[in-house]
């Protein structure tokens, strides 16, 4: 991982931003989930790349690059069809809060939930909490501890939707791409692998 010069101000102002921001995505009832995920994602990315313009966000991809994307994505799709055979196993509570999960999108249509996740939500995303949030806590508190906290913090911020299956997908997928991001130290399949996944679980085949 390159070293990442680390100023405790912007990334604690950004963190508690998140928390605001999925604040009013998760726990606030007005307006369209899906919108108010993206915009937020959006901005925190939009900040991330003020704050730090990231090289490695260059235009091209090469087949591994692609190809790492695509074959994480069907992975972590995969554990998350295991996660959810056994959960709903051994919880009782699972199927409603997994449903529930789903139940935010209701009224939404398809085409337009696909192309937030795929163009904006799932690159956004991985913009700031793995290209930005865990490269510089990585760089203040080394790989481990830096990998760790960032993804407690990408879970945490999912504490305001009350729902502990949510909380513990995210605890899921923050570790699957943060591993990814601490081996590959790019940040571009990790966008291919955040949207094609999401967009796949949420849209095209969900996990119900």
């Amino acid at each position: 991982m390159t070293p990442s010069a680390f100023d405790r101000w912007p990334v604690t102002g950004t963190v508690l931003l998140a928390f605001g921001l999925w604040f009013a995505t998760f726990y606030l009832d007005w307006g369209i989930f899906w919108f108010k995920i993206s915009a937020s994602a959006l901005l925190l990315a939009g900040l991330a790349l003020l704050l730090e313009p990231m090289r490695e966000l260059r235009l091209s991809l090469g087949f591994k690059t692609i190809g790492i994307g695509l074959i994480s994505a069907a992975l972590l799709y995969a554990i998350f069809w295991a996660g959810k055979a056994v959960s709903t196993a051994i919880l009782p509570f699972a199927g409603e809060q997994i449903g529930a999960i789903y139940g935010k999108g209701e009224g939404s249509p398809v085409w337009a939930i696909s192309l937030l996740l795929f163009f904006i939500t799932g690159p956004c995303e991985e913009i700031y909490w793995r290209g930005f949030l865990q490269r510089k806590l990585m760089s203040r508190f080394g790989e481990v501890g830096g990998y760790i906290l960032a993804t407690l913090l990408y879970a945490a911020v999912h504490i305001w939707s009350l729902n502990f299956m949510l909380i513990g997908a995210a605890a899921v997928a923050g570790a699957f791409w943060g591993a990814m991001y601490w081996r590959l130290n790019d940040i571009r399949p990790l966008i291919i692998s955040h949207s094609i996944w999401a967009t796949f679980i949420f849209a095209v085949i969900p996990i119900v």
